[in-house]
Parts: structure tokens; C-alpha cells; sequence
């Protein structure tokens, strides 16, 4: 019984928690594909996944920014063109996708994948004026 109790006080510790993907796994999974992410039931964005670790990120908006991500621990943090801070995640496989928790949060947003597939993402031109 003891030892039964004990099981069940590990497994139910953190240490049993999922952990987050290595950059080896985050990478062997993403590179190629273009990722459409959901939050609370809402589309949010996508992101298109290219070789060399270089990304692409729009909020579903055809305003898309080009970037990069690199490894820092355990999270995976990209940067883009516009912003200099770098944006951090910890990515977990669940079921057939993804669920991401960003690490610069207080609030830790999350988002999962929604839809994967191998086709560039729809980016609109520079604006242009008259």
C-alpha cells in the first residue's frame, strides 16, 4: 500500500509533467511546414517554418515578418525583423500537434496547432501609397 501511495505521489509531481521539445525535436518537427495556431478557441496566427531555422509569422493578417529562432534551455525564442526582444516558448507534442506556452508572459499565454501543412503562407507586398 505504501509503496502503491508512493507511485501515486510521483506521478502526480511535476517531475511527471510533460517535458518541453528539445530544439532537435523542435526542429525535426517544424522545418518545412507551415503551422496555423489557435488560442482559446480563436484562430491566431501562422508561422512558416524554413530551413536554416528561419521563420515567418503573420497574425492571419497577410502582414507576415520574417525571423529566426534559436535555443535557450529548455524554451525556443525567435526574433523578428521588427522587434529585438526575443519572443520565448516552451513547445510540447500533444496528441497530433503542438501546444506552445510563451515563457515572457506573466499570464503564460498558450497556443495549439491547429492545422499543419507544406504550403508557403499567403504574405502581402510592402504597403504602398499614391
Amino acid at each position: 500500500m505504501i509503496r502503491l501511495m508512493l507511485l501515486l505521489c510521483l506521478l502526480a509531481s511535476p517531475l511527471a509533467a510533460a517535458q518541453p521539445m528539445s530544439a532537435a525535436e523542435f526542429e525535426a518537427y517544424v522545418t518545412g511546414k507551415t503551422l496555423y495556431f489557435g488560442s482559446e478557441g480563436a484562430a491566431y496566427g501562422v508561422e512558416e517554418y524554413l530551413p536554416d531555422r528561419r521563420v515567418r509569422w503573420s497574425f492571419l493578417d497577410g502582414d507576415c515578418k520574417e525571423g529566426h529562432w534559436y535555443a535557450d534551455a529548455q524554451m525556443i525564442c525567435f526574433v523578428y525583423e521588427d522587434m529585438n526582444i526575443p519572443q520565448c516558448w516552451s513547445f510540447f507534442r500533444e496528441g497530433s500537434g503542438l501546444r506552445a506556452v510563451f515563457e515572457n508572459d506573466p499570464q503564460n499565454t498558450v497556443l495549439y496547432e491547429a492545422q499543419q501543412n507544406d504550403e508557403p503562407m499567403l504574405c502581402y507586398g510592402p504597403d504602398t501609397g499614391v
